[in-house]
């Protein structure tokens, strides 16, 4: 699509009939959690931070692990960063995020459920486990949806971060690219009081309307392999996108009261760039969109700068 037409794209993905009380009911057994905090003290010699092992227990009694960097020199209550990381990894090198940190930030990233960290993926699905995470439940109950589960992850991190004594929960953002950007959508979109949100090309959004490009390749390859082998003459179609819908971050976008600065590259092959402004189109918070016209899925010369600014001035 061309950009002025990207501006005013509404999505293709059907949102299910009681999408809102699904939500609700999800938060609702979420702040219902005792989160059985567990910090402890990780040795990496430097002189910026204090670093930590975070634990919490989240939906359905997974151990969420995240890596929690509190600056070593503090006047008052600090702003605090909460991000998330690319589909299959990991939340990365302390060493990471020591600029954010030393630019008088709380810091915590999360590992996902199930990918290269170390949270939990507890399991408990019928159906197919066979292809990823977009999937892992799409056969059961919309409750089972493991990207249901890491939303709810997402969020009650920022609430745990927003509790913490040297945190202002007044100033309190997230980010992450991918993956990480959508789960950047959902956690400001389940947690309201996430002041700034960052998100770098979006994933889980719009399915269909990937599906519909023949670009369920790469991260969204399993949508392809669901149908394949699970409803290979599309006679469930409607039924699995609307399923679907319930984890795809368009549809909670308008939930979203954080101040939100977007990054879209015009040639992303990966998460196409009308998925992501179906996301972006749908916040009706102050909001930005940071185009990268001959860029696609890749590093995005100047980003982190431009990111670390927006972040560092809440």
């Amino acid at each position: 699509m061309p950009l002025a037409e990207l501006g005013l794209y509404q999505g293709r993905n059907p949102k299910p009939e009681d999408f809102e009380e699904f939500w609700d009911a999800g938060l609702a057994e979420m702040h219902a959690i005792d989160p059985q905090l567990e910090l402890t003290a990780h040795d990496f010699k430097q002189n910026v931070a204090d670093c930590f092992e975070l634990r919490f227990t989240g939906v359905g009694g997974a151990r969420i692990f995240a890596k929690l960097l509190i600056p070593k020199k503090l006047e008052g209550k600090a702003p605090a960063i909460v991000g998330f990381h690319g589909y299959s990894m990991h939340s990365g090198d302390w060493a990471d995020k020591l600029g954010m940190v030393a630019n008088g930030a709380v810091v915590a990233f999360m590992d996902c459920r199930g990918q290269g960290g170390r949270s939990e993926d507890v399991g408990g699905v019928i159906g197919t486990t066979l292809n990823g995470h977009i999937i892992r439940g799409l056969s059961d109950t919309p409750d089972k949806l493991l990207y249901r589960q890491i939303f709810l992850d997402a969020a009650q991190l920022a609430g745990i971060v927003m509790d913490l004594p040297q945190v202002d929960a007044t100033r309190v953002g997230a980010t992450g690219f991918s993956q990480g950007g959508g789960l950047t959508l959902a956690c400001a979109a389940l947690e309201p009081r996430i002041k700034r949100a960052a998100p770098v090309y979006p994933f889980l959004s719009d399915y269909q309307r990937v599906w519909e490009m023949d670009l369920a390749t790469g991260a969204y390859a399993e949508l392809k392999n669901y149908f394949r082998n699970h409803d290979p003459r599309h006679e469930r179609k409607e039924m699995i996108f609307t399923q679907l819908g319930y984890i795809d971050v368009q549809h909670l976008a308008p939930r979203i009261q954080a101040e939100v600065m977007m990054t879209t590259g015009l040639m992303d092959t990966i998460t196409p760039p009308s998925t992501q402004f179906a996301a972006y189109n749908k916040i009706v918070s102050p909001k930005r969109n940071v185009i990268y016209p001959d860029f696609g899925h890749e590093g995005l010369p100047g980003l982190n700068d431009i990111i670390l600014e927006f972040l560092g001035g809440m």
